[in-house]
């Protein structure tokens, strides 16, 4: 297929975006005039409305599309090889792109390097932390929000929400971000609830739906009353658990509607505000970071509203959670051991959420019942 006819479907699909994606509100103020011909390219490596990850970015996408003066062309679906160096090239050459968000893991190297390297005038973001000062491109660069912050709330509402007192989380693979977001869920359970415990099932993949249908019912016959995950989708995840009438929380995007029973809240991206900034700078001749962070004090991430399977003491404390978090307060305080016994966080120390300790897990804390092989 050629890039022309790349670029037409491409087209076709964005002028038909689909109105079932929601739209966080508030996107600030990026004046017409001095958005004028921004043009922004986002690359999803699966279906926009995934009910999460590639959605989380589609919402995001939505939302600057609603912005005067940008315009924004979107590819879905493609795969983490030489066809999304195509669609980057599409995107430049006939959309006018000056900067393209690459949102999977496998699009950064050799792909996105390769692109930066070959149009130094367009900026490249990628939306995991893999850039490096000393050895990328200055054009390209990473982007990434603390979604670990809002698993931490998951947590606190969940570990209020259930009556077994044991939750089952269902993760792909057992590298640093996941593990910190298992570490974080983990910690808010067991702050509110200290017999509680969570045990954790490896599905090895980002999407397995067989799988992942498989380890919800398994938690759910070992007497797991709140379900969560991280997968690329957790559609299957949440619809498993409401058939089996335990409740859940989300991840990624907003799952709300798949659980209308027992649903409790969820860890939501919301790339909006980071695209939103990106947009401005660019608008404004300024440079963009190249390396970006942020959590709840930057409004980089949210909490699903709550569900009905939320209980009042929940989302009492949650929302004070969420008032500690805007404020840029730790939540990882010693003494924590991870659970063979181990301290991994002495006591009286507390970690900073900005500490790149929380970038670099590689253990389970005190409570999980599971293992990293």
């Amino acid at each position: 297929m050629s890039d022309i006819l790349i670029s037409r479907r491409r087209l076709l699909k964005t002028a038909a975006a689909g109105a079932a994606l929601g739209v966080a509100p508030g996107l600030g103020a990026i004046g017409p005039a001095a958005a004028a011909g921004l043009t922004m390219g986002i690359i999803y490596v699966g279906p926009r409305d995934d009910f999460g990850w590639n959605q989380a970015h589609a919402v995001a996408a939505k939302a600057l599309k609603a912005v005067p003066g940008i315009t924004v062309v979107e590819e879905e679906n493609v795969p983490e090889t030489i066809a999304v160096q195509k669609t980057m090239e599409s995107m430049i050459k006939l959309d006018g792109a000056k900067l393209i968000f690459a949102t999977s893991f496998g699009y950064f190297d050799p792909h996105m390097i390769e692109m930066a390297k070959k149009f130094p005038d367009v900026e490249f973001r990628h939306a995991i932390g893999l850039w490096q000062a000393d050895k990328h491109p200055k054009n390209a660069g990473s982007y990434y929000a603390y979604l670990h912050q809002a698993h931490y709330v998951d947590g606190i509402a969940a570990g209020l929400s259930t009556k077994t007192n044991k939750l089952g989380f269902i993760a792909a693979k057992p590298i640093s971000s996941v593990l910190t977001n298992i570490n974080a869920f983990a910690l808010g359970v067991r702050k509110v609830n200290p017999n509680a415990t969570i045990q954790l099932i490896f599905t090895g993949d980002w999407a397995l739906p067989v799988r992942e249908a498989e380890a919800a019912n398994a938690l759910a016959d070992a007497g797991c009353d709140v379900l969560t995950c991280h997968v690329d989708s957790p559609k299957v995840v949440i619809e498993t658990a409401e058939k089996r009438g335990i409740k859940c929380c989300g991840h990624n995007a907003s799952q709300a509607s798949l659980a209308p029973k027992g649903f409790i809240t969820g860890a939501e991206y919301k790339w909006e505000t980071i695209y939103k900034n990106f947009a401005d700078l660019l608008a404004k001749g300024q440079k963009l970071p190249n390396f970006e962070r942020g959590g709840y004090d930057k409004g980089y991430v949210q909490n699903t509203a709550f569900g009905a399977g939320a209980t009042d003491a929940a989302k009492a404390a949650a929302t004070a959670a969420i008032a500690d978090l805007k404020a840029n307060k730790p939540y990882v305080t010693g003494p924590i051991k991870d659970n063979k016994g181990k301290e991994v966080v002495a006591a009286g120390k507390t970690i900073d959420n900005y500490d790149n300790f929380l970038e670099t897990t590689n253990y389970l804390v005190e409570g999980i019942v599971g293992s990293l092989t």
